[in-house]
């Protein structure tokens, strides 16, 4: 009994100090709750999370996830994470401070080439409060936030006037109307090259572009959008063949293929074709070249496809004069011997998986190990 009295805290006799003591202690009671159900659902997401990664690391081949979908799951859980945590902030003023802390240590700066638009706030008073003296200025906070133009897109409207003499029958003068890049077509320079970089540098189909288009009233067909990508990747072969042949020019060239869907005229499937690269980057050595790369169409990744495909780039244009890729190496040495007949091969793509998958007896006189020692 005497234990307990000890143990009780001194209160306050004052009725208003104790209802102020009382409304505290229920605040910092709401905010551990807000921060426990916080984490509860934290913890609830971590264990789905957890849950889906085993299935795609341990589970069998038909219940595994692919890359993509297992990258929607992470972002939906990050979301749910995130928008959990912003209510936890609401009700508790504590959790609110210790975010904002941590976003202003993680932020980062932003880029010096982005416009930057000023907006003063300043105090509504001129004079000072107390002797209503003249205020002077001696300094100032600034912090910088991100802030986006949403895509407008607005109709170019080009007039001609005709000109005529009054004195002279028949004179009338009128400027060129101009060429189009699709020819009887409504679309600009700039709006064709907006549906490819968002076809093909985001990864927006042109349906969803036409569904994009319509939110503004603009009523256009995925069978229009795909007249203007083909007609603009055509344009675009010329730059395309200088790229590569300002490629081809270069001391270092790494080269790799990836695998992608092609259709199969006559059979209703799709068979897999090749896009072989061919990039550039002097980066890591100091070079002053900027980085580029060009991709290159295969059927296969055999030895003739490939053989052909350094040809048909132009290979042997370079200051070295041949350049070659080790996987080929590795498949088909004959033809590494063949195009490293005529000089030292530079640098190559991933040597060294498959020079050591070679037997030991053989990587003395093997073409890849010899490759392999150039990169060395």
């Amino acid at each position: 009994m005497l234990a307990a009295e000890h143990d009780t805290p001194d209160l306050p006799e004052d009725a208003a100090a104790l209802r102020a003591l009382l409304l505290e202690t229920r605040a910092q009671f709401h905010s551990l709750v807000a921060e426990r159900d916080a984490l509860a659902h934290q913890n609830e997401r971590l264990q789905h999370l957890l849950l889906k990664l085993k299935r795609r690391q341990f589970g069998t081949k038909s219940e595994r996830l692919p890359e993509e979908q297992l990258l929607f799951a992470f972002e939906e859980i990050e979301a749910t994470l995130a928008g959990n945590a912003a209510e936890a902030g609401k009700a508790s003023p504590t959790l609110r401070d210790t975010q904002a802390r941590r976003r202003r240590a993680g932020r980062g700066r932003l880029p010096a080439h982005l416009p930057r638009v000023e907006e003063v706030l300043a105090p509504a008073a001129t004079a000072c409060p107390c002797c209503q003296g003249p205020l002077v200025e001696i300094g100032s906070d600034s912090a910088e936030r991100l802030d986006v133009i949403p895509a407008q897109f607005r109709v170019v409207v080009t007039k001609r006037p005709k000109l005529t003499c009054r004195a002279c029958a028949g004179v009338v003068l009128q400027e060129p109307a101009p060429a189009r890049l699709i020819a009887g077509g409504m679309p600009t320079e700039a709006t064709v090259a907006h549906v490819l970089v968002s076809r093909y540098a985001d990864h927006l189909p042109l349906y969803r572009q036409s569904q994009i288009l319509a939110r503004q009233g603009i009523e256009i067909g995925r069978e229009v959008l795909a007249d203007w990508a083909g007609t603009g990747a055509m344009e675009v072969v010329p730059l395309v063949r200088r790229m590569r042949e300002i490629l081809m020019t270069s001391a270092r060239l790494f080269a790799d293929e990836t695998t992608m869907p092609v259709l199969d005229p006559g059979r209703g499937k799709t068979k897999k074709g090749y896009a072989w690269a061919i990039a550039r980057d002097d980066r890591p050595w100091g070079g002053k070249n900027p980085p580029a790369v060009v991709f290159h169409y295969a059927p296969g990744r055999g030895g003739a496809a490939a053989w052909r495909r350094h040809h048909r780039a132009g290979a042997g244009q370079g200051p070295h004069h041949h350049w070659t890729d080790l996987d080929l190496c590795a498949r088909r040495p004959a033809l590494c011997r063949a195009s490293s007949a005529g000089g030292d091969v530079p640098l190559l793509a991933r040597p060294r998986r498959r020079a050591s998958a070679a037997p030991p007896g053989a990587l003395p006189g093997h073409p890849a190990s010899r490759c392999l020692c150039r990169v060395q």
